[in-house]
């Protein structure tokens, strides 16, 4: 009688142990499911990270192409060897500064001829290298391949013995701000729909991703711009759905004196230089040099 009582007791705590059980096995495969679905997304965006920053498109034109016949085609060899495409024209007016231009992350020099028109028909020079891995140049882009070559392009400009101004564009804004922390003969800073870093940005897009482990080109705008003895001026617009104008104002926050900060109402990302964004800058070079 005992047995029999002890057997049947012991198969009240089978039957109730098996559904907590069974739980737990669906939990713990779920977690792992999880775990491995985390790790090959994790995986991707770093292995693919360069993808997202630096995305050339189109095919380079030619200036003649564009209208723009006084514009030469150089190519530039890096220091390493890398061969890179660079639009190029002197000042036309005796003591305009050359505008050293570093683009954004899409599409290829060439799409910005409209922009290169107005410099050029305000008798300013240009000097706009096409970023390794884009339309017309060798190489792949990486942050510290684009500071590298881009103090390499002011160096050759500094040489000339123009002023010069170094603008730069979205993703370029980066690459114009380091280069002018090195370099403290620049005469004017442009930053267009700047950003405080690369990896500020992450982080407020994949706030599950451990961005401050995996991210190889940060690219820190704050850290530098403080850094910067020429003149700055940052012009970004209210509606930026790429890049906040939050970013903006904190950028103007880092810098130095001088400094300016032209907040675009209604603008976005891609539409300041319809907006005036060539004004500000002819304006700031008046303040800041002719009117100095």
């Amino acid at each position: 009688m005992t047995q029999t009582g002890s057997g049947s007791a012991e198969q009240a705590l089978n039957k109730t142990g098996r559904p907590g059980r069974t739980l737990w096995k669906a939990v713990s495969r779920v977690a792992v499911i999880a775990g491995i679905a985390y790790a090959m997304a994790a995986g991707y965006m770093y292995f693919n990270q360069r993808s997202f920053i630096f995305v050339p498109t189109g095919e380079l034109s030619t200036p003649d192409e564009k209208g723009l016949s006084d514009v030469t085609v150089e190519t530039a060899a890096m220091a390493d060897g890398t061969k890179v495409t660079v639009w190029h024209v002197p000042p036309a007016a005796e003591g305009a500064p050359t505008v050293l231009y570093f683009h954004g992350n899409s599409a290829n020099v060439s799409s910005r001829w409209k922009r290169f028109k107005q410099i050029l028909d305000s008798g300013f020079g240009l000097y706009a290298p096409s970023y390794r891995g884009y339309a017309g140049s060798e190489g792949s882009p990486s942050e510290e391949a684009l500071i590298s070559d881009g103090l390499e392009h002011f160096d050759r400009m500094a040489a000339s013995g123009t002023p010069v101004i170094v603008h730069g564009e979205s993703l370029g804004s980066g690459v114009a701000a380091a280069v002018a922390a090195e370099r403290p003969q620049t005469d004017l800073v442009v930053l267009e729909a700047p950003y405080t870093a690369l990896i500020d940005m992450a982080w407020d897009r994949y706030p599950w991703l451990p961005v401050g482990l995996m991210m190889s080109d940060p690219m820190a705008t704050r850290d530098r711009v403080g850094k910067i003895a020429a003149p700055v001026l940052i012009v970004h617009g209210t509606e930026d759905r790429v890049i906040p104008v939050e970013h903006g104002r904190r950028l103007y926050e880092f810098a130095k004196d001088p400094r300016q900060l032209v907040i675009v109402e209604g603008g976005g990302h891609s539409n300041l230089w319809s907006n005036g964004m060539w004004d500000f800058v002819l304006a700031a070079w008046v303040k800041w040099h002719e009117g100095s």
